[in-house]
């Protein structure tokens, strides 16, 4: 496989910062590792640089509520209502964890993607919530509560960062710890991710990338466009390395059985002829080939990362630009 004809084929490889590495059951098979994480220093990125993967966050969600579910300590079809220790305002008393976990629960979204203007909405919603208070789950719920909803429950697949913030709180109120905590305990830990984790943007450990935008006077961090420490929606950090750590270990059994993977990874939901929708994981099938990935995007922040069970081929970009790397990934798919 010639993977360095696809990077030079991509359109976007020379203003890419960050790294997009490939790797077998066995190995690394190519790698780039370009630009700077920190730029006023000199600083390149490197395989262990953690960057932030915005969205990409919902992918270990998703694993963390089906540890609770394979553990016997949550149920599929609970209602959140039935869970969740506070008053959900408008937000539809039959919507289950279910409908959260496959994108179907119509609950309205605080960052409403499917809107023209979202980019201004966020800003006035960070004007309004300054960002530096982001740090609980909870905190959320004033901006998600008083929302109709967009749809019944089951109507459709509609992608939802409130109902990933409200998946988090669930595994608050059924684990009795935070979020952030539940999620190193039963993943970063037993996976033994050494460079995941949730940091807050103002004490960022070494080797972490900071998140930079363009504008007319040269380039900005994002930590004043970004929630200070990361949600169950996203914000969490991690490397290349620790990407291909993960998929092996969730294929391997290492999170939660055999029968919950099963689960995990087939079609729950669908978003067309060849996208569909796990718990929490993104599925891309066309005739016999099917890959599993998860996608992030936010101010400073690119990334996907992807497995191939078949070929076990684990594919990940992380990029702290807002580089589009999707077509990146659809390359790769196509010509594996």
């Amino acid at each position: 496989m010639n993977y360095e004809q696809i990077w030079k084929e991509w359109s976007d490889s020379t203003q890419f910062s960050g790294v997009f590495s490939v790797g077998d059951k066995n190995n690394t098979v190519f790698e780039k590792c370009v630009g700077l994480r920190n730029k006023s220093e000199n600083l390149p990125n490197n395989r262990d640089t953690a960057f932030g993967i915005a969205s990409g966050t919902k992918l270990f969600t998703g694993l963390a509520v089906c540890k609770l579910i394979d553990e016997g300590k949550l149920s599929i079809h609970a209602r959140i209502c039935d869970i969740l220790p506070y008053s959900l305002g408008q937000i539809d008393k039959n919507v289950t964890v279910f409908h959260l976990l496959t994108h179907t629960s119509g609950v309205g979204d605080y960052i409403d993607e499917d809107s023209e203007n979202c980019e201004e909405q966020l800003q006035a919603l960070y004007d309004k919530y300054p960002v530096q208070l982001w740090t609980r789950l909870e905190y959320y719920l004033q901006m998600i509560t008083p929302l109709p909803p967009k749809f019944k429950p089951s109507e459709r697949y509609g992608y939802s960062n409130s109902g990933f913030i409200l998946l988090g709180l669930v595994i608050e109120a059924v684990s009795g710890i935070s979020y952030q905590q539940y999620v190193y305990e039963v993943i970063i830990s037993p996976c033994k991710l050494k460079h995941t984790g949730f940091y807050r943007a103002d004490s960022l450990p070494a080797n972490v990338a900071l998140g930079y935008m363009e504008d007319g006077d040269g380039w900005n961090t994002n930590i004043f466009s970004l929630p200070i420490l990361g949600g169950s929606d996203g914000g969490l950090y991690t490397c290349a390395d620790d990407l291909d750590k993960l998929w092996r270990a969730v294929f391997k059994g290492t999170i939660f059985s055999e029968n919950m993977l099963a689960e995990f990874i087939k079609k729950q939901s669908e978003i067309s002829e060849i996208e569909s929708y796990g718990f929490g994981v993104y599925r891309h099938e066309v005739e016999d080939k099917i890959f599993y990935y998860a996608v992030g995007g936010d101010a400073g922040v690119d990334f996907f990362t992807a497995y191939s069970p078949e070929q076990q081929i684990v594919f990940s970009a992380l990029g702290n630009t807002s580089v589009n790397t999707y077509p990146l990934m659809e390359k790769v798919f196509a010509v594996l």
